[in-house]
């Protein structure tokens, strides 16, 4: 069984966020989402819940961080070339996104981002395809 991940992430206006990723292409499940989350599609492993931030402060009893004012986390989602992870950067800014940062090429890696209406930093990252590791046989015992 592959084990599915499901990032929550606080958000002060649920429609807009919808609006704003699925401007990206990113589709919802109907099934998972109401007047107080959504849950949008990354992969059929990975999603990602929009929650209101009242129906997210239900679930914790600490107060809930202004991503705007400071980051607790960085989501990162990997694309299938350079190509499309400035389209999706291109597409962010259009919907109304902001792009903190300029794009980064570590060589083996190419990597932009952005931020989303709620000021989530959302990192995109394209890796150069690696060649398959050696297999090494362990020393012989004596």
């Amino acid at each position: 069984m592959n084990t599915q991940i499901y990032v929550n992430l606080p958000v002060k206006d649920l429609e807009r966020s919808k609006a704003f990723f699925g401007a990206l292409g990113f589709a919802f499940n109907p099934q998972f989402s109401d007047q107080n989350a959504a849950c949008m599609i990354v992969n059929p492993d990975a999603y990602i819940m929009l929650l209101a931030e009242p129906f997210f402060q239900g679930f914790t009893r600490k107060p809930i961080s202004s991503a705007r004012d400071s980051t607790e986390v960085l989501v990162c989602l990997s694309r299938d070339s350079r190509a499309a992870v400035d389209e999706m950067v291109a597409k962010a800014r259009a919907a109304g996104g902001s792009v903190p940062l300029e794009a980064r090429d570590h060589g083996f890696m190419y990597q932009h981002g952005f931020e989303d209406p709620d000021g989530h930093i959302w990192e995109l990252a394209f890796m150069e395809s690696m060649p398959p590791a050696v297999a090494s046989t362990p020393p012989a015992q004596a």
